[in-house]
């Protein structure tokens, strides 16, 4: 099992897929860095050489990802909501921030849905 910034990569899934783990590394991503390195991007994590995992970990290693990407995303928000912004506020508040609609679709502020009970009819018929 391949270990690359500090996440553990699934053995049987393709080398892309498997790339998607670290926080900070997506489908695109993933396939950039791998044409990069000349890595078949459908080769399985368990059939990669000790070489090229350690070419893979190189390159990681130069972006900013897992720890160090949600530190940064964190103190960026935290600026928001210190300089008072409307999109502070809104974090500030766990509203949604990116201008959608709260009168009917705000999980983010209202939690997850709840059960709708029936109620008793008066007069004893239910």
């Amino acid at each position: 099992m391949a270990r690359i910034a500090g996440v553990d990569l699934p053995k049987n899934k393709p080398v892309f897929i498997g790339l998607e783990r670290i926080y900070g590394i997506g489908i695109p991503l993933a396939m950039k860095i791998l044409a990069q390195l000349d890595i078949q991007p459908d080769k399985r994590v368990k059939d990669l050489t000790e070489e090229e995992i350690a070419k893979l970990k190189n390159v990681i290693e130069n972006l900013r990802v897992e720890g160090a990407l949600r530190a940064e995303i964190q103190r960026n928000i935290k600026r928001l909501i210190d300089i008072k912004c409307y999109r502070g506020i809104r974090h500030l508040k766990g509203l949604p921030v990116r201008g959608q609609r709260t009168r009917h679709n705000a999980r983010t502020r209202k939690g997850p849905r709840g059960n709708i009970f029936k109620r008793k009819r008066k007069g004893g018929q239910s």
